[in-house]
């Protein structure tokens, strides 16, 4: 068989690339296409890759650029020659997902979330940019909707990273999905018996993800605060932290399990579609406080694994982490659930769906 991956973006690190690493550890031989590609952020071994990119990969300050580029990824997808490959493995939250493939090639679509900006316009926009940026790119988010509809019926197989994805493909491309939660490198992450008495929070500062909940109620509480990441909103949620709350930056790997088997819980305050890094959190043992959405009620259990909370504001953080100082938690047990999601597991799975799985699954 011949196999090719493709994947919306290669410009930063998070979830989705490393579902790829896993993919590509299946399928070493396996070229990449992607839209763009920057080996200045990516890890070394990504030069080693097969990567073809397409016409945007010309474009000068392309990641300054991305919302600009909207209305061009389509193109530049389906204008990549697959015709030579027998199965095509997409990972896709955007635009791999529309690439066109001929009749005998088995297209497996492993969907992180449908085009969150097209269909979820209102949670992904917000801040003070919100109503300006709706009005400017109002007719591309039309645009990106219709075709996004079109190109989901040239996928042969959906696998869903969570219910909570699964459950927005039924509804956005009223197709069927099987969930395979994402591969989480949990052995990268023990417990440790020096916990410090502060809470930890990692993610990139983009609207969605909400880390203005978790800055502020750390801020009212006087609960010291860890917030490693980057992104847009870090100005202003610097501004608003109190001196509790300490902004590490973008943290290198090999230091990110200390942090986390030391904190005294996790903080997840937006909705996920799945969420690694609060499993991560729990193969160190470490309870999570997240809100009661997405991805969070496939891997959290309330009381057992840490506390949810609902609904998404300040008032009611700031009542889980109360909660949660009350509580007692089996911190062995939480680890023990969080092996379930290693890389073994997810690679076994993907596997036998792409190699077996019959072509237009409906």
């Amino acid at each position: 068989m011949r196999v090719a991956l493709v994947h919306d973006f290669l410009v930063q690190m998070g979830g989705a690339e490393k579902v790829l690493e896993a993919l590509h550890d299946l399928y070493p031989e396996a070229p990449v296409y992607t839209s763009v590609y920057d080996p200045k952020v990516m890890p070394p071994n990504y030069r080693t890759w097969d990567i073809r990119t397409s016409s945007l990969q010309r474009w000068p300050a392309r990641r300054k650029l991305h919302r600009l580029m909207l209305p061009f990824y389509p193109a530049a997808f389906e204008g990549f020659d697959l015709s030579s490959y027998d199965i095509v493995v997409s990972s896709s939250s955007a635009f791999a997902k529309g690439v066109v493939t001929l009749p005998h090639t088995r297209h497996v679509c492993y969907m992180h979330a449908p085009m969150r900006y097209a269909w979820m316009t209102d949670a992904y926009l917000k801040g003070e940019r919100a109503g300006r940026l709706r009005r400017v790119l109002g007719p591309v988010f039309h645009y990106l909707r219709l075709w996004d509809q079109v190109s989901a019926s040239r996928v042969d197989t959906y696998v869903a990273n969570s219910s909570a994805v699964q459950h927005r493909i039924a509804k956005f491309y009223r197709r069927e999905s099987v969930v395979v939660p994402p591969p989480v490198d949990t052995s990268r992450f023990a417990m440790s018996e020096a916990r410090g008495e502060y809470y930890i929070a990692v993610s990139r500062f983009v609207p969605y993800k909400r880390m203005d909940l978790a800055v502020d109620a750390m801020t009212r509480l006087g609960r010291p605060l860890k917030v490693v990441g980057t992104g847009r909103q870090e100005a202003d949620l610097k501004r608003r932290a109190g001196p509790n709350v300490e902004f590490l930056g973008w943290v290198e790997n090999d230091r990110l399990p200390a942090l986390m088997a030391n904190a005294r819980a996790f903080l997840m305050p937006g909705e996920e579609d799945f969420g690694i890094a609060p499993v991560e959190a729990n193969a160190c043992g470490r309870p999570v406080i997240a809100f009661a959405a997405g991805g969070a009620l496939d891997t959290q259990m309330d009381g057992e694994t840490g506390v949810l909370f609902r609904p998404q504001t300040v008032d009611a953080l700031c009542e889980a982490v109360e909660r949660f100082e009350q509580m007692t938690f089996d911190h062995a047990a939480i680890a023990s659930r969080a092996a379930g999601f290693g890389y073994s597991r997810f690679k076994e799975r993907m596997r036998d769906i792409i190699e077996n799985a019959p072509a237009q699954v409906r």
